[in-house]
This record gives structure tokens, sequence and C-alpha cells, in this order.
């Protein structure tokens, strides 16, 4: 069998035409050193505050320090998988959570990750751990008032929606108990209850959880547990993810 000329020619031609370039651009760093859930990263000069990285082993990290000629950043995960000489790539995007009412009645981490075994979360959108807080002028005045259902704290200490109270003690004078009657009493009131773990034992949230089903708190509770064998970085992000679940803004629930 020969080819001709033109047959050749036009299946050149048709190469050429077809040809295309598909070029993609990542910016790849390594990892200097280790330890504590800590990794110092070499490379991703153009690295953000607060982005996501991911490493080789499957671990991601996030970017908090962002020196001259190196980036420190805490470990998301399995730290002992991200080992010196490690590949990281940057994201390009910053640390977010969904948002929105197929969180409520439902148990997660921090990064919004479910932990009851339920399934996949139905969000609505995902929005960053770290935004702009709105501006005093903009805030609503709290005019609202919200009972604990213990009377001597509501008839002593007047709290109100949307105002910040401070819970002070010692070890097992009862603190937990009242955030968790506070949850009890808003039962059709029509408030979103949200109750972050940070740092105890996974039993415990356990605990809490069966106590809020088996009173029927869960219906407009959202737990976000960080456990004690969490990593540090977990633990740190748990009270900001919490926040950003609550915020309600262009009716978010």
């Amino acid at each position: 069998m020969t080819l001709k000329v033109q047959e050749i020619s036009s299946l050149i031609e048709q190469q050429i035409k077809n040809y295309g370039i598909q070029t993609e651009t990542k910016d790849v760093g390594y990892v200097l050193k280790t330890g504590d859930g800590i990794a110092t990263i070499y490379g991703l000069d153009g690295c953000m505050y607060g982005e996501m990285l991911e490493f080789d082993g499957g671990a991601t990290g996030l970017a908090l320090n962002l020196a001259e000629d190196s980036i420190g950043c805490v470990i998301i995960g399995d730290a002992e998988a991200v080992v010196e000489g490690s590949k990281v790539k940057r994201t390009g995007a910053t640390i977010d959570v969904p948002v929105g009412a197929g969180l409520i009645g439902r148990t997660v981490n921090p990064l919004g990750v479910p932990l009851d075994g339920k399934g996949e979360i139905k969000e609505s959108g995902r929005r960053p751990v770290e935004f702009l807080a709105p501006g005093i002028v903009d805030r609503k005045a709290v005019h609202q008032p919200l009972q604990t259902g213990i009377m001597a704290i509501d008839a002593m200490i007047p709290i109100g929606k949307g105002q910040r109270e401070l819970i002070i003690g010692d070890r097992q004078t009862g603190k937990t108990s009242i955030a968790i009657d506070t949850i009890l009493n808003q039962k059709g009131k029509n408030v979103i209850c949200i109750y972050v773990a940070i740092g105890q034992k996974a039993s415990t949230i356990a605990q809490i959880l069966n106590s809020l089903q088996t009173s029927g708190a869960m219906e407009y509770t959202i737990i976000v547990g960080s456990t004690a064998s969490d990593s540090a970085a977990l633990q740190y992000i748990a009270p900001y993810a919490g926040c950003t679940l609550c915020t309600k803004r262009k009716k978010t629930f």
C-alpha cells in the first residue's frame, strides 16, 4: 500500500488545523521542615494569607505566616503524611464552610464535613471563614430578649438576641449545662442555635448530641465538633466556623 503525496499533505493540513495547546500552570513549593502540625514551605511566592494548600500526601494546610522567603502553615488532617521535601500546591482559594438550612440538625467538623453519618449536606452556598464584619451602623440594635429558661439568670442578667455573653467559671461548675438549657429553652421561638465543641472528648459531644435529640432540640440546632484527637488547626478554626454558620446575610438561612 502506497500513500500519495496529496494524501500525506491533506493529513498534515488536517492535523495542523485541529492542533491545540492546553497549558496548565501550577504554583508548586516544597516543605523545608515540619513539626507539631506546622510546616515551613519554600517556593510559593504568590500565596495569600489564609489560602488552602495541598500536600502530596493528601493533607491540606492553611497558610498563616507569610515571610519574605518562606511560608508557615498549619496542617489540617494527617500531619504525619507531610515530610520534608514534599511538594505543596496552591489552591487559589481561602478556607470556607458550607452554609444554609441543610446544616440544621446536623453535626459537622469545622470544615463542614458531616460527622453524624446522615449523608451529604444540602448546602445553599459557601462562605469564607474570615470575612469582613458589618460596621456598627449596619448592625441591628439589640431589642429582643433571649431567655435562658433559668429564672435566676433571666431575672438578674438581661440577655438579648445579638448580644455577646461570656460564661466564666471553674471546671465542673455548670457552664455547659447553662448553654444546653438555653438551647433547650429556644424550642418554638424561631431561634437557630449553634453549639461549638472545641477540644472536647468525642464521647462528651455524643452525649450532648443525644441529649439534644431526645429533647427535640436538634430540629433547630447545629453542632460543630472538634475533638481532642483532631489537629490543632481544626480546633483553631472551630470558633471561626461557628461564627460563619450563624451569620445571616442575604437570607442565607
